[in-house]
């Protein structure tokens, strides 16, 4: 092979690997796996709403709205937090503080998904939908993450969008706010206080070298975290239930629900009564574990209810 060929070859092998790390840091930016949790949870929310056989075509129309949107809020996050990630050992390797993408290209990516996601909503779905995605992408980024360096009241907050993706399925095929959505909607947002502190205990010290007032910031009161963990574990057992009493599950979901919502409690009052990072992370996985499983019985039951 000639010098020149060699060379020409050695470009395009450059070129080739500085686009697929672009790509990559883009994948990331997108936090792919919470991504896919949110639309799992649309999709749940979508089948519990619908009353006959769904559309496949659709269901894709709202998970592509949906996405974008949910990907939006991710890379506007990420911009927006890029100087306390760069401070975390278990953020400082993302696109931004890693300097593998620039400000320009997260800020543009985000702002164009969002305005895409919320768009195509609109005119593809319905408005009720598109309003619900805008106020998920508003409470992310706009309100949550400024507000995670003012008040640990934060965590309550972000709870919101977190809990709205059932909720989005549903209007997407009903078009109205029922209390069945309600409902589900109230199931994400109590089981998401077990599961994020759990997060937040485990890399406590990191948030606070950032200036992140996530609890437990500044709190020497001991079990304060584990009460609140306890309390919305015991809250989410009897809202678990709801779907049976609503008719939107049989009795199969009920004992399921319950038997989880047991284990739940126990892991939580097993870190109430010693926080530690080890008991913590059990959380945290029993927190992973819990959800699926329930959502997933949730709709089987619910399918089975079906004429």
């Amino acid at each position: 092979m000639s010098t020149t060929s060699t060379t020409t070859y050695s470009n395009l092998t450059t070129r080739a690997t500085a686009r697929r790390e672009i790509l990559t840091a883009y994948w990331e930016l997108s936090k792919p796996r919470i991504a896919m949790m949110g639309l799992v949870a649309v999709a749940i929310g979508y089948a519990m709403g619908y009353q006959e056989a769904w559309s496949w075509t659709h269901l894709g129309e709202v998970l592509l709205g949906i996405g974008a949107v949910a990907i939006s809020s991710s890379a506007l996050n990420q911009y927006l937090e890029r100087h306390s990630d760069s401070l975390m050992e278990r953020t400082a390797n993302r696109p931004l503080p890693a300097g593998r993408l620039s400000t320009r290209q997260v800020l543009t990516f985000g702002i164009g998904l969002g305005v895409a996601g919320v768009l195509y909503l609109a005119v593809r779905i319905n408005l009720l939908t598109a309003a619900f995605a805008l106020l998920t992408l508003v409470t992310y980024t706009l309100i949550y993450t400024p507000l995670k360096r003012k008040t640990t009241l934060c965590t309550t907050i972000g709870a919101i969008p977190g809990a709205l993706p059932p909720l989005l399925g549903w209007t997407a095929v009903r078009g109205t706010v029922d209390l069945e959505a309600i409902v589900l909607f109230g199931i994400l947002f109590l089981w998401q206080f077990p599961h994020f502190l759990a997060i937040v205990w485990i890399y406590r010290h990191q948030y606070q070298e950032a200036g992140l007032k996530m609890l437990p910031f500044n709190r020497p009161i001991p079990k304060v975290v584990g009460y609140i963990a306890m309390g919305n574990a015991v809250a989410l057992i009897p809202f678990s239930l709801l779907p049976r009493q609503l008719e939107m599950t049989g009795d199969g979901y009920f004992w399921a629900a319950l038997v989880l919502g047991m284990g739940y409690l126990f892991c939580s009052i097993y870190f109430w009564h010693h926080e530690t990072i080890e008991r913590a992370r059990k959380l945290l996985w029993t927190s992973l574990i819990y959800l699926p499983l329930l959502l997933t019985i949730m709709l089987w039951d619910h399918l089975q209810q079906m004429p």
